[in-house]
């Protein structure tokens, strides 16, 4: 066997729930100079970019939660204001990008996975973005970890989806079958001005939790079926978000799944599977408006 496949084996094998929520509290506790050697110890493994943070001393931190969700210096992002523009919610990685053909989005080279299943699996949260288009980007542990609009949009509904919690590393996304619509994720449902957008948040091995800015940590989450939330679409208790204002994070990082209506956004030519990605950056050209 492969030192692959024993990888891919020993995560099928291991109490990920288990090992994900013992971290997070670790990744939680205020443990002072153990706190801070941890996150000295991270910045040097992962060849982190302090210089981009508002906090750039691993001692400015109370916890490694605080380190890991740091925020960035004002500038350090540009948010490319062209309306006509989508811009880029994340830093990190194009997975895959491309068409949702039959409910079916591309994982990897030979995985294909359900759109429906993935908005957790009503026909109708997914027939509106049947034969449009997807982007997956991941967040690596290096990453930036706050997850930002890529177009303005009104908060319609948000969907807590429980599952398993597989890493969703490059190695995993190409060796474990339904790898994002099996794991545990939250769905956020925005009406925007070329209609709905479905901003996925995955959960993974290590994942601490998911946080989105208007109802706090999401996951983890005891219950064992899904959640769901609507919200109102005008009035003072409506959630607009506009293009580039920060909707969630990750504590640990993961992966955003971002799907559109059909005909409605190209994706810029060029991007694709590796393509690194900056939060801000236009990385898809609105076509037509709803």
């Amino acid at each position: 066997m492969s030192l692959d496949n024993m990888k891919i084996a020993l995560q099928y094998a291991m109490p990920k729930h288990g090992l994900s929520r013992l971290v997070g509290k670790f990744a939680g506790a205020k443990a002072g100079p153990l706190t801070t050697f941890a996150i000295k110890r991270f910045i040097k493994a992962y060849s982190i970019n302090m210089s981009e943070a508002k906090l750039q001393d691993a001692a400015d931190f109370a916890t490694f939660n605080d380190f890991f969700t740091r925020e960035l210096q004002d500038g350090a992002r540009t948010i490319n204001p062209d309306v006509k523009d989508v811009c880029f919610p994340v830093d990190g990685a194009i997975s895959q990008q491309g068409d949702i053909i039959d409910d079916q989005i591309i994982q990897a080279k030979g995985f294909n996975y359900s759109l429906e299943t993935l908005l957790g699996g009503k026909k109708a949260t997914a027939e509106p973005f049947q034969g449009g288009k997807f982007s997956t980007i991941y967040l690596a542990p290096k990453d930036y970890h706050r997850i930002h609009m890529p177009i303005a949009g009104t908060l319609r509904e948000m969907i807590f989806v429980p599952g398993d919690l597989f890493s969703v590393n490059p190695l995993t996304a190409n060796n474990v079958p339904n790898l994002f619509s099996r794991n545990e994720r939250v769905v956020a449902i925005f009406d925007t001005a070329i209609g709905p957008m479905a901003m996925v948040l995955v959960g993974a091995t290590i994942v601490a939790s998911i946080e989105t800015v208007w109802a706090g940590t999401i996951a983890p989450n005891k219950e064992k079926q899904v959640m769901t939330w609507t919200y109102p679409s005008t009035g003072e208790n409506a959630i607009h978000l506009e293009k580039g204002a920060e909707m969630g994070r990750f504590k640990l990082g993961s992966t955003t799944v971002c799907c559109f209506p059909p005909n409605t956004i190209e994706f810029t030519e060029g991007d694709g599977p590796e393509t690194v990605t900056r939060l801000g950056k236009p990385y898809a050209t609105i076509i037509k408006e709803d």
